[in-house]
């Protein structure tokens, strides 16, 4: 009786949080069963439509029963039909059937399952970047206004995490900017070099079509031609087997993982630097960080794509192994892999960079810790510079290099040892051998001498590159984005 009354309670049975939780509501309904059954009465009027134009015997009528139809889905008569037939084209052939009555003997008329199974999977592909795209567009617009506003800005730079010479946070920014700019080339060129599976037969070789046409081939070229086109595809696949080539899909998902690898590199940038208290995330006036710390700002956002980053990296293995498992025409082993990998892969991206969207959109920067943090570095990374003034004073290179090498390391024992503040310049002031260019020694610390063309970097990149592959998308920028969670 408990058994019985949780198969009626949704929340009795398990739902993935990429759709429950996180992912937007149209990538959601692009990977759902109603675009999936409805793309595949589509394409079966597209078939019928294509068939009587070049000459088979299908009626007006037949064609506007179909028509008429093509959302009239009924689910559990198809579910039954499933149960029954254990085929589940061949179900949704049955109920498309039932209530085209007329129709019913032309429904999937020469074709194969693949056709509805494979050319479905790939307009629902096509359409999954469509909706990425303007969302990766978005946040690169969003980091592009952020590092313009911080293309001056010096902050301490890092290599294998350790202090390093000076960059500045817009010139940081860029950085990730570059690799989101990769990532849309890769997916713009990944859509357009989609193509249609088209109408090929049982094992790619259009022979049931060139039968229902007596031979006449220029017939079945064209049918593929026309249907292709109905789709909205400008290019069918020339050559498959049952199914067009997995490697398809090793492509798709590889640009998603890439894409996935770049916001991860981001994210986990952003988490470090929110522990430098230099740059954090956007946090929620009623927003808890710790349920047992009340003073925690935990950067969830940035960890959150780091999580859902790592899954979309790992996808691309599926593919792989797929692919290199089809046998001969195709094997089924790729079908319930498939309906998994490629739907999880176009989710997570698409939470991923709504979250990203959400981030950009609130970065909050704290000028005075960066600076502080810059103090307590420059005075060792003044070094050489001082050195260079001295000779220019009259002094000698190797007796200033000296100086500066015992002066320093009585710094850093201060720092490290004793826990105290960089005193480094403090001593060079208090040496009078120091006393020709005490008067410079502002000068050659102002950490703005130290970030070398990074400002002009920022401008030129922006306006060169950045700027210009976001032409195509001004018109989706949309305003900010809110998260439900």
């Amino acid at each position: 009786r408990a058994a019985s009354s949780r198969q009626g309670d949704a929340m009795a049975r398990y739902r993935s949080p990429l759709v429950s939780r996180y992912a937007s509501a149209e990538m959601g309904f692009n990977f759902s069963e109603r675009k999936k059954f409805g793309t595949w009465r589509r394409l079966w009027l597209y078939l019928a439509q294509a068939e009587k134009s070049l000459g088979l015997p299908i009626t007006d009528e037949q064609i506007q029963e179909m028509e008429a139809n093509l959302d009239n889905i009924d689910f559990k008569m198809a579910a039954e039909e499933e149960k029954k037939l254990r085929h589940d084209v061949m179900a949704h052939v049955h109920t498309f059937a039932h209530c085209c009555p007329k129709a019913a003997a032309i429904i999937h008329l020469g074709a194969t399952s693949c056709y509805v199974g494979d050319n479905t999977d790939l307009i629902v592909l096509r359409d999954g970047f469509n909706l990425l795209l303007p969302k990766l567009a978005r946040v690169i617009s969003r980091l592009a206004d952020f590092a313009e506003k911080y293309a001056d800005l010096p902050t301490l730079g890092f290599t294998h995490y350790q202090p390093a010479q000076l960059t500045t946070v817009g010139k940081r920014c860029c950085l990730w900017i570059q690799d989101l700019c990769m990532d849309l080339q890769n997916l713009e060129r990944a859509r357009d070099d989609l193509r249609f599976r088209g109408v090929k037969g049982t094992t790619g070789t259009q022979a049931s079509f060139l039968q229902l046409f007596e031979g006449d081939h220029s017939k079945v070229e064209e049918l593929d031609r026309l249907v292709t086109a109905k789709a909205g595809f400008k290019r069918a696949y020339m050559v498959t087997g049952q199914t067009y080539s997995r490697k398809v899909d090793i492509e798709v998902l590889s640009v998603l993982a890439s894409l996935g690898a770049s916001i991860h590199k981001i994210c986990t940038d952003i988490r470090l630097l929110a522990n430098l208290k230099e740059i954090e995330e956007p946090f929620e006036k009623d927003q808890i960080g710790s349920s047992a710390m009340p003073y925690k700002r935990n950067p969830m956002r940035s960890e959150r794509c780091c999580s859902l980053a790592r899954h979309l990296m790992t996808l691309v293995l599926d593919p792989l192994q797929t692919a290199s498992v089809q046998w001969f025409e195709r094997t089924l082993d790729d079908s319930a892999n498939r309906r998994v990998c490629l739907a999880e892969a176009f989710l997570t991206a698409d939470i991923i960079l709504s979250t990203l969207q959400n981030i950009s959109e609130g970065l909050v920067v704290y000028p005075k810790v960066i600076e502080r943090r810059i103090r307590q570095e420059l005075p060792f990374m003044a070094t050489e510079n001082i050195i260079m003034a001295m000779v220019k004073a009259g002094g000698n290179r190797q007796d200033c290099h000296e100086k500066i090498r015992v002066l320093s390391q009585q710094a850093a024992a201060v720092v490290k040892q004793e826990g105290g503040d960089n005193d480094f310049i403090t001593r060079v002031r208090a040496d009078p051998y120091f006393s020709p260019i005490h008067k410079q020694l502002e000068s050659l610390l102002d950490p703005s001498s130290f970030t070398g063309r990074a400002p002009q970097q920022v401008a030129k990149f922006l306006k060169e590159e950045v700027r210009p592959a976001l032409i195509p998308y001004q018109g989706k920028m949309g305003g900010k984005i809110e998260l439900a969670l």
